[in-house]
C-alpha cells in the first residue's frame, strides 16, 4: 500500500473546533458540510467558519453535501444549491454527495445511480472533482460498479477494514474518533489517493492548473518521439473520440492501450498513455 493521509469530516454537530489543535495531532485533512437539500438556507451554518478556520490552520479541505432528493431535479437541484455554497474557494478534496436516506434506496439501484449522476455531473461542468460517500453495504446493493468507479468513491465501514471488493479512494473508519481541539467524537477518515496534487495539476475546485501539460497537450507531445512516452491528463469536457482526434490516433488504440474497458467512460484527472 502507497501513503495514507489521516482526516476527519465535520458539520455543524461538533460546535466549535479548534483547526489548530487538530492538526497538530496529526490530522491532514478535513471534509467539512457544506449543506443539505435543495435550499440556500440549509447551508451548514458552521462551514464558513470551518472552512476559514481549517484553511488557516494549514489543513487541506474538500466538503459534502447531503442529498434528500426524491427526485433526479431535485438532485439537480441540490448541486446548484451545493455550486452557490462552495463558489470562490478552493478545495484540495473532492467535493463529496452525501446519500444515506433510506427512501432513496427504497427506489432501487436504477434511481440512485441516476441521483449520483445528476449530482456529480452537474459538479463536474462547474469545475469540481466530484465523489459519492455512502456506506459499503447500499453501495454494493444500489450503486453499479461504472457508477462507483466514474467518481471519487468515500465508503464509510466501521471496523478494522473495509470489506468493499471495488476500488475506493477514501474510507470512513469510525464515526466514534477522539481528536484534539473537538469536544465529543468525530468522524474518522483514511484516504488512499493524492487528491490534492491531481485536482491542483488539473485545475480543478478553484484552482489554476500547476503546469500546461496537466491540463492540455504542449504542441511538442503531439510531434512522434521514440523516446518519451506521452500522456495526456483528462479535462472537464474530453471524450476519448476528442483526444484520440487531437493525437492522430484511433479510440481502439487508446481503449487497448490504456486497459479501458468502457471507452465512454473517462473520468478527470485520469491519465491517458498516448505513445
Amino acid at each position: 500500500m502507497g501513503k495514507t493521509f489521516k482526516g476527519i469530516d465535520v458539520s455543524q454537530f461538533q460546535g466549535n473546533i479548534d483547526f489548530g489543535k487538530v492538526r497538530k495531532s496529526g490530522v491532514e485533512f478535513v471534509i467539512i458540510r457544506a449543506g443539505f437539500g435543495k435550499y440556500a438556507n440549509q447551508k451548514d451554518p458552521y462551514f464558513e467558519k470551518n472552512y476559514k478556520a481549517a484553511k488557516a490552520a494549514g489543513l487541506k479541505v474538500g466538503a459534502y453535501w447531503y442529498s434528500y432528493a426524491a427526485t433526479v431535479v431535485e438532485a439537480k437541484a441540490e448541486a446548484q444549491t451545493c455550486i452557490n455554497a462552495i463558489k470562490g474557494k478552493t478545495f484540495e478534496y473532492p467535493i463529496y454527495f452525501d446519500l444515506e436516506e433510506r427512501s432513496q434506496f427504497a427506489k432501487g439501484r436504477a434511481f440512485c445511480n441516476s441521483l449520483v449522476k445528476t449530482f456529480c455531473n452537474a459538479l463536474e461542468h462547474a469545475g469540481y472533482w466530484a465523489g459519492i460517500y455512502i456506506s459499503r453495504s447500499p453501495l454494493q446493493q444500489y450503486i453499479s460498479a461504472y457508477v462507483a468507479k466514474r467518481y471519487a468513491l468515500w465508503v464509510a465501514e466501521y471496523g478494522s477494514r473495509c470489506n468493499y471488493g471495488g476500488t475506493y479512494g477514501m474510507w470512513q473508519y469510525s464515526s466514534t474518533g477522539r481528536v484534539s481541539g473537538i469536544s465529543g467524537n468525530v468522524d474518522m477518515d483514511i484516504c488512499y489517493i493524492d487528491y490534492p496534487a491531481k485536482i491542483k495539476a488539473a485545475g480543478l475546485n478553484g484552482f489554476k492548473a500547476t503546469s500546461q501539460s496537466a491540463v492540455k497537450p504542449s504542441v511538442k507531445s503531439l510531434e512522434p518521439s521514440k523516446t518519451k512516452a506521452v500522456t495526456y491528463t483528462v479535462k472537464r469536457g474530453d471524450t476519448l473520440s476528442a483526444i484520440a482526434k487531437r493525437y492522430k490516433t484511433t479510440v481502439a488504440k487508446l481503449v487497448k492501450d490504456n486497459g479501458i474497458k468502457n471507452a465512454n467512460l473517462i473520468y478527470v484527472g485520469q491519465k491517458i498513455k498516448i505513445k
